[in-house]
């Protein structure tokens, strides 16, 4: 007699457990979403780095339809690539960072892509605030830079990428593509424009200047006419005493 009602009780017992578990999956189920950033092994400074952003959908009703990711400070639109992504997105700069977006996903798809970085900056972590907007005009704004709750009730965290410490001997690249300073004097002594300078100022100064920059003809009009003169006073003493 005891057997049965201590069978039926387990039996209620588990199907309460599972009811139970059913709920807090269910509502756990927002709060667990989040927006991702992964790079395998990064260290700071590392160059030519691939990022694979991940953002979870958070709506019932409409699809992932745009991503814009504000950058941290030591990387600029110009120093991202854009790999892949869903199909139809494409990449666009902004002022502080850069879009991806297309064709709305399914209602309830995930959104991942792939971009590659130049170079990381030497920083322990790296926050991209990303805002995720909604074929209906909802945005997630995965901004913040804890796990604190927010008004609805959980929190929505920035991706955040933990750097290793950077390889021996790695150094900061310049900004944009650009020839080595050790390069430039180089270049700029084998530069034309100097070149063509110099040949079109030494015939100036040997056809027609002198060393203080007189035309050449102006001393040698002036010795003529002395000459002139000094040869018409002695022809005209030497017919006075000729007459004399």
């Amino acid at each position: 007699m005891h057997r049965p009602t201590f069978a039926r009780s387990l039996r209620r017992t588990g199907v309460l457990t599972a009811a139970a578990f059913a709920v807090a999956v269910v509502t756990a189920g927002p709060a667990a979403a989040h927006a991702e950033v992964e790079a395998d092994g990064a260290r700071a400074l590392d160059q030519n780095v691939e990022l694979t952003f991940h953002a979870e959908s958070e709506s019932g009703d409409a699809g992932i339809s745009k991503l814009e990711v504000i950058l941290p400070k030591g990387i600029t639109p110009a120093d991202i690539t854009f790999e892949e992504g869903p199909d139809g997105w494409k990449f666009a700069a902004t002022s502080r960072g850069y879009t991806v977006s297309g064709p709305k996903l399914a209602v309830g798809e995930d959104a991942e892509y792939v971009v590659t970085v130049r170079q990381l900056p030497d920083a322990k972590s790296l926050v991209f605030k990303t805002l995720q907007s909604y074929s209906d005009g909802q945005v997630d704004r995965w901004i913040e830079l804890d796990d604190e709750e927010s008004a609805d009730g959980h929190g929505h965290p920035a991706p955040r990428l933990d750097l290793k410490a950077a390889a021996p001997g790695a150094k900061l690249v310049s900004p944009s593509p650009s020839p080595s300073s050790s390069e430039e004097p180089t270049t700029g002594a084998s530069s034309p424009e100097p070149s063509n300078e110099t040949p079109s100022a030494e015939p100036a100064a040997d056809s027609g200047e002198g060393d203080d920059g007189m035309p050449i003809a102006v001393p040698l009009g002036i010795g003529a006419g002395i000459l002139a003169l000094g040869g018409g006073v002695w022809w005209f003493r030497s017919r006075r005493s000729e007459s004399a």
